[in-house]
């Protein structure tokens, strides 16, 4: 389904472009209240309003306050906080909306807004393009509203404290929270359970978030778990809902790796709702062959924690998430949250004696490279001349032993190009090829 604003995140971009500005947050948050009413939430019933770091975001979440307040509803501030804990905020509180201003992994000069239900999921693609019908051309006041601030993280911690059992005295763990929105969360759990904390991107000052650290850039993480000799490490990206670890030799896994992992201990014990994992089309296909041979199966969904969410509702499933670090596990939350993924993991780690760098082979990776071009404009695939060949052609060259993938970014203006295939120069040579027709085809920056 075809929007103009949301992406696969929400709606996202430079703060101060068009649709990344005050008067913008103010019409969205007018066309949300206008959304509610349609769907029959009462008025006056409370939104919960969070944010993570970046120095726009306390006046994009106030006129967003703004506009729900226009359309008769009752904006709450959160403050800082993942966007998990919002998700757990609205479960918990009655709320008949979240909203988190965040850009997640993106740099500090970008931001966004994305929203959940009051089940604590992200909205639909129709619910989206509906609010997107909806937007006024402009605002009827410009009145600030005054938002009651609400401790979230309270309830979110509480929650977090009962995902696992047993304590990590003698641990020590480096914890990267992209001077980010976890950055008084995730080390709070870390060091009640009595870890020693090496901390890093912990002094956010609204302009350094995810600046070479966090989750996109798990380089220092990986530094510091050896500098210390640290049991792991674990990166957060801005927003808190992303989870990328790092083992004992200072290896870094990504999502597919966490995933595996999990699954395959959950499998071995009989844990895996319904037997199954579920994944994006952006996942290696080790991790197919892996849960397979364990006795599980896999499915595969668009790129988007919020199709993995849906697509694991409709089977039943427990487990799921990207390889960018999204993990979902059903039995704590609804949404993707890098410190209940870290947990999980800790949890194996506790419950096997073993190491990470142990761990982390149950996931055999299929050679893979990816590359992403920056375009000026995003030309439907499908009207481009030599770029759809070229697919094809690697595609029946490739058969079952590898796959090409090739889509535009939700969030921002590059083509994101992936081919696995048996062997890394096979693959190489098909990723240059790819990177050729699509030069071709747009003007790539």
């Amino acid at each position: 389904m075809k929007r103009l604003y949301f992406g696969t995140d929400g709606v996202r971009g430079p703060y101060g472009s068009a649709n990344m500005n005050e008067d913008f947050a103010g019409r969205l948050g007018v066309a949300t209240a206008r959304w509610l009413q349609e769907k029959g939430a009462p008025p006056g019933s409370p939104v919960l309003i969070g944010r993570d770091t970046r120095r726009s975001g306390a006046s994009l979440a106030q006129a967003l306050a703004d506009g729900l307040a226009e359309g008769g509803y009752a904006p709450h501030s959160l403050t800082v906080l993942p966007t998990p804990a919002v998700s757990h905020a609205v479960r918990s509180r009655g709320a008949v909306l979240g909203a988190v201003v965040t850009a997640s992994h993106n740099p500090a000069a970008d931001n966004g807004i994305k929203f959940f239900g009051a089940n604590g999921i992200k909205l639909t693609d129709e619910e989206e393009s509906r609010i997107e019908a909806l937007l006024p051309a402009g605002r009827t006041t410009t009145a600030k509203y005054p938002m009651k601030e609400i401790d979230g993280a309270a309830d979110y911690l509480k929650a977090m404290a009962a995902v696992l059992s047993g304590r990590l005295d003698g641990w020590k763990i480096v914890l990267d929270s992209a001077n980010g929105a976890t950055v008084q969360t995730s080390g709070k759990i870390l060091r009640d359970l009595q870890a020693q904390i090496i901390a890093i991107g912990a002094e956010p000052d609204g302009l350094n978030i995810n600046a070479g650290v966090g989750s996109e850039h798990p380089e220092k993480m990986a530094a510091a778990v050896k500098q210390h000799g640290a049991r792991l490490g674990i990166a957060h990206d801005g927003d808190g809902d992303r989870c990328i670890l790092c083992d004992e030799l200072g290896v870094v896994l990504d999502g597919d790796e966490i995933l595996t992992l999990l699954a395959l201990h959950a499998l071995q014990h009989g844990k895996l709702a319904r037997n199954t994992l579920v994944v994006t089309v952006q996942s290696n296909l080790g991790v197919e062959s892996a849960v397979k041979a364990a006795g599980g199966r896999v499915l595969r969904t668009p790129v988007g924690d919020r199709y993995v969410i849906e697509r694991m509702l409709a089977e039943g499933a427990g487990l799921g998430g990207e390889s960018s670090g999204h993990i979902i596990c059903a039995d704590v939350a609804p949404t993707g949250d890098g410190l209940v993924a870290a947990l999980k993991v800790i949890g194996v780690m506790l419950a096997t004696g073993q190491p990470l760098s142990v761990l982390r082979q149950g996931l055999v990776k299929f050679p893979q490279l990816s590359l992403a071009l920056k375009v000026r404009t995003k030309k439907p695939l499908e009207t481009l001349a030599h770029l759809p060949k070229a697919i094809g052609t690697l595609e029946g060259e490739l058969g079952d032993r590898g796959r090409v993938l090739v889509r535009y970014s939700g969030t921002e203006a590059k083509l994101r190009l992936l081919v696995e295939g048996p062997s890394e120069a096979v693959v190489r040579a098909g990723l240059e090829r790819l990177r050729v027709a699509a030069s071709a085809d747009l003007e790539v920056l």
